[in-house]
């Protein structure tokens, strides 16, 4: 990963006060960088190299191959025998992930003193919220937010230096795998309004509960400013009942109607999801988002909340809306030799899987044909792993899916949920075996029928996206039949 600084270029002595590390001259003498990263590969003349520690990777081992690109300035916890041999420059740091959360915040403070934040969180639906929410501030303020999902101690860090000086807001996402991470990007960030969108079963691995996660996600609370707005999704028992003296908490809903934000009169169609809105007691008729899907209201939700504790209008925040697009592997839906497909392979939990499963079915139902769900595995769902992988077959099963194709051997268990709900086995195509997607693809070409809507659907590391691209590959110049 590598970011330039949005104020370009930063001198070794500057670079290593805001980091709070012990600066060692080389002989290269007081030289200044355009940028930083942590990948060796990446590093250069201008690019000094970050040596992180992770559980399976040494960054201080690649140090040597940083300083054959040229690099010329090395933040590391030792100084080893390469950069003493060098005339590379050191900055000696007791933690150096620590030390890119105390350079962000030296930086941000420094020269984003009058940048306002959005900050968001939760277990499902961030990168949607971050996205949406930066699409509607846009059509009245300049704004920047963090790309892609870099919403980690390294990433987020990251991105707040490539933030430009001339921004009025900044959307920055936030993840997390244990206690203690959301706390320490909050009060990097110091965000003026926080959004939490769910609490759902990602992280039981780690954290054991949802009540767990819960107090997790709160910890967003330690860094925002007094005065400002926690946002939160009202449907969420966890989330009920959160206020303080020092802050705003504003509810949004799909079930209750005296929540702050509330949408009722739901319609997802073949390109779009149209929906009614109460704000705060204020009615908008006919708002629209285009992305299919009940859950991603929410997203809208959150963002009209948002826009309107910052003063943005009707007309402003109904365009804000319509700008936002998906990204990446994130609900693309495409045509292929007379089906559609809709490629949700990003990643995938309980609750997102849930949501995509209605999608399908909605949109099917809507044009009647048949519906068809590749499903793989979820991971890091600790013990429930089972017993949640069920449930999602649970579900499908009582939509009416009419053909299921599952990979790997936590997905059997979907199989499993789904015909003990009363799906037929016959309608079922199990793989076991998540490396090999061929075996998948193979199904689906002896299975699917001209007009089908398929979904692909799994966690990050199952690659399901890869079996589309085989899809694709066994039909060229071919067509599914009638």
């Amino acid at each position: 990963m590598k970011t330039l600084f949005s104020i370009q270029p930063m001198s070794f002595g500057t670079l290593a006060r805001m980091c709070q590390g012990e600066l060692y001259q080389g002989s290269l003498g007081e030289v200044s960088v355009m940028g930083i990263c942590t990948d060796s590969r990446e590093a250069g003349p201008q690019v000094a190299f970050a040596a992180l520690r992770g559980e399976r990777v040494d960054g201080h081992n690649y140090i040597a191959q940083a300083l054959e690109n040229g690099c010329r300035c090395i933040i590391c916890e030792h100084r080893n025998e390469q950069i003493a041999a060098s005339q590379a420059t050191a900055i000696v740091v007791k933690d150096t992930e620590l030390a890119l959360s105390k350079l962000a915040y030296a930086y941000r403070l420094q020269n984003l003193r009058r940048v306002h934040t959005v900050a968001v969180t939760g277990s499902v639906g961030k990168t949607t919220t971050k996205d949406m929410i930066h699409a509607a501030f846009s059509v009245a303020k300049r704004t920047y937010k963090t790309p892609g999902n870099h919403n980690s101690l390294i990433g987020m860090p990251l991105s707040v230096l490539e933030t430009p000086v001339d921004s009025e807001w900044t959307v920055l996402e936030m993840g997390m795998s244990g206690f203690g991470e959301i706390e320490r990007l909050s009060i990097l960030a110091e965000p003026d309004i926080a959004v939490i969108t769910n609490i759902g079963s990602s992280h039981l691995e780690m954290l054991g509960s949802r009540e767990n996660i819960c107090r997790a996600k709160l910890e967003i609370l330690c860094g925002l400013r007094e005065g400002g707005y926690l946002i939160l999704n009202g449907d969420e028992p966890l989330l009920r009942k959160i206020g303080g003296k020092s802050y705003h908490t504003v509810y949004v809903s799909l079930a209750d109607e005296k929540a702050d934000f509330f949408a009722n009169n739901i319609r997802v169609e073949q390109d779009c999801t149209r929906f009614d809105a109460v704000c705060q007691g204020r009615k908008m008729r006919d708002l629209c988002i285009r992305v299919l899907g009940r859950h991603h209201v929410y997203a809208a939700l959150y963002t009209l909340a948002a826009a309107t504790v910052i003063g943005m209008s009707e007309a402003q925040i109904r365009e804000g809306l319509l700008r936002f697009a998906p990204e990446g592997m994130r609900q693309r839906v495409c045509q292929m030799s007379g089906i559609t497909v809709i490629e949700d392979c990003y990643n995938a939990s309980p609750e997102s899987m849930i949501a995509a499963i209605d999608v399908l079915d909605a949109y099917s139902r809507q044009s009647e044909r048949r519906s068809v769900a590749v499903l793989g595995d979820m991971l890091e769902l600790g013990q429930e792993s089972p017993a949640l992988h069920r449930s999602v077959g649970a579900h499908l099963a009582a939509r009416g899916i009419d053909l299921l194709f599952t990979v790997g051997s936590n997905a059997n268990q979907i199989a499993i949920g789904a015909r003990q709900k009363g799906m037929s086995s016959s309608h079922m195509h199990r793989n076991m075996d998540v490396q090999d997607l061929e075996k998948t693809a193979d199904l689906l070409v002896q299975n699917l029928r001209r007009g089908d809507i398929v979904l692909f659907k799994a966690s990050r590391s199952v690659g399901a996206e890869r079996i589309v691209e085989l899809l694709r590959e066994r039909m060229a110049g071919r067509d599914f039949a009638g």
